[in-house]
């Protein structure tokens, strides 16, 4: 395909691309506001954010798989048209539970669309010269991920937090026109599409329970529990009966011999570290500057914007050195060790850190992000069997996305039970504050003694710092979490082949392997094996003391 041809069959892509991460990110800064409005709590939290996680992890290898068989245009399509009506549906959520279920089927499209827009792009463009078109998708990763926060906190403090939900919507309706009239993929041979039903169900099963146990162990059962027992027992039953199953089907949902690949499996491990690193920061970020500093959902907006610097520039321009040198896994070890001092710095912050150094912490930790998120899915397309694209790139996708669903849960659990145990230990602090309140103290007590997540911007001063310090505390312990596997994030990165990027799409790479099992020069007196039909011979050339020469 030409440049221009590129760029044309990308504007779709870049706009559906645009729609999701706008749904999403429109709605970061006011999810403290919309839990408390729903009379919502930590877990209530937690669970809005990792039901999307968890319907994108399961659902990614599901859409993986059909890219392989299908249309992958006409997919992308219906992941964009399932994600948009879904999010638009959330904003007449009148409880949490209403708006879990709907953010769960939100995370269905979500899975397609970060499976898709990887597989389609290495349709389009070769791993050696994507470094030249990151510049457009950091463009627009830069406006929906710095734009949407600023514009959801704007659209909550001035006309409330539901109209969040509807802004993707006329975006959403121009993505699906463009895509049709501007994405135009190389033909693909039709193929009879085989959904591994029963793999999909033991996934959901084994990743849901051992959520649901992360989030609610220690505060509606104890950790050494009868109903621990049951549930971690019956995640550990259904992930082997789901191995036993992908091992025996004809279409594995995720097939296993995809980890004899040395490159496939280190590139996993990787992810999941970067997929904690990711979602982790995005959620808890957004509430350590609403709750641990006082900020409105504007504010924190604009708070977050160095993290977002720090990974526009390093995917952009990470992007922009590998295309020239043709190097990259420099760039991935970088990004590496930028996660582990990202983690790890923000885990030591408090309510009244210099927001200089926040910004720096959160500019090392955007900058692994970055250098790691999509060179680790480049590096497996680079090395995947053509005809397998769609299932590796898929299944990184879905590991990350996984690793993501798992830490925030943990994250948010930590913070949780850290939160719970703060509150008791200051009971004295709180106390003191209320009384100082005079008439108004029974009003803040009665809002405290609900559960409800607090809105500490409206806050008296007395009983603002003391809630600061303790929501500071906890969401600095939870990012402890997220460092070890940062470490061996690292490690993975360190032992991964350093294999050349080739400059061939996949289309290409497909017919010149085509080329190569059709082309088959077999010497004289061998026609015989011929006979099946399944190898066809090229006649050589003879030379001139009449052996045969090899064909081209």
């Amino acid at each position: 395909m030409s440049r221009r041809r590129v760029l044309e069959s990308l504007s779709g892509l870049l706009l559906g691309m645009f729609v999701s991460m706008l749904a999403s990110t429109v709605v970061s800064t006011s999810l403290p506001t919309i839990i408390h409005d729903l009379d919502g709590d930590q877990t209530a939290f937690t669970w809005v954010v990792t039901a999307t996680l968890l319907t994108t992890a399961i659902s990614t290898p599901v859409w993986g798989k059909l890219a392989d068989l299908m249309n992958r245009k006409l997919l992308f399509q219906i992941a964009v048209a399932i994600f948009v009506l879904a999010t638009a549906a959330a904003g007449f959520s009148q409880n949490t539970d209403t708006l879990i279920a709907f953010r769960a089927v939100q995370g269905l499209g979500a899975g397609g669309l970060a499976a898709l827009s990887q597989v389609i792009m290495a349709d389009i463009i070769s791993p050696r010269e994507r470094g030249r078109y990151m510049g457009l998708f950091g463009a627009v990763m830069a406006v929906a991920t710095v734009g949407g926060p600023l514009l959801g906190g704007v659209i909550t403090d001035a006309w409330g937090w539901r109209w969040n939900f509807y802004v993707a919507l006329p975006f959403a309706i121009a993505a699906l026109v463009l895509v049709q009239r501007t994405l135009h993929l190389p033909a693909r041979p039709k193929g009879t599409a085989t959904i591994d039903y029963l793999g999909i169900v033991l996934l959901s099963t084994a990743v849901s329970l051992l959520l649901i146990w992360v989030t609610l162990a220690g505060s509606s059962f104890d950790w050494w529990s009868i109903t621990t027992l049951l549930m971690v027992g019956g995640a550990v039953v259904a992930t082997v009966a789901f191995i036993v199953v992908e091992l025996r089907t004809r279409e594995p949902l995720i097939p296993l011999s995809l980890f004899r690949d040395r490159t496939f499996t280190l590139a996993v491990i990787a992810s999941i570290a970067t997929g904690i690193a990711m979602f982790g920061a995005s959620v808890f970020l957004s509430q350590y500057m609403q709750l641990a500093r006082g900020a409105t959902p504007t504010e924190a907006g604009i708070m977050t914007i160095p993290m977002i610097a720090g990974l526009l520039i390093a995917s952009v321009g990470g992007g922009a050195l590998i295309t020239r040198t043709g190097r990259w896994k420099p760039f991935v070890v970088l990004g590496g060790a930028l996660l582990i001092a990202g983690s790890y710095l923000l885990s030591t912050i408090h309510y009244d850190t210099d927001f200089s150094l926040v910004s720096l912490y959160m500019v090392l930790l955007g900058a692994g992000v970055g250098l790691t998120m999509q060179n680790l899915v480049l590096v497996v397309q680079n090395s995947t069997d053509p005809s397998r694209i769609g299932v590796a790139s898929s299944g990184v996708t879905f590991f990350r996305s996984l690793g993501g669903t798992i830490g925030v849960s943990v994250m948010g659990a930590a913070l949780a039970a850290r939160v719970t145990d703060l509150v008791t230990e200051r009971t004295d602090d709180i106390t003191a504050a209320l009384q100082s309140l005079g008439a108004d103290a029974p009003t803040w007590a009665a809002q405290l003694q609900s559960g409800a997540l607090p809105k500490v911007s409206e806050m008296p001063e007395a009983l603002r710092v003391v809630f600061e310090d303790i929501y500071a505390n906890g969401i600095s312990h939870s990012f402890l979490f997220a460092v070890p596997f940062a470490v061996l994030s690292l490690i993975a990165i360190v032992f991964l082949p350093n294999k050349p990027l080739t400059r061939m799409t996949t289309s290409e790479r497909i017919s010149a392997s085509e080329a190569d099992l059709a082309t088959v020069s077999v010497p004289e007196g061998m026609e015989v094996l011929t006979a099946t039909g399944s190898i066809r011979v090229v006649e050589g050339t003879k030379s001139a003391d009449g052996d045969a020469g090899q064909s081209r």
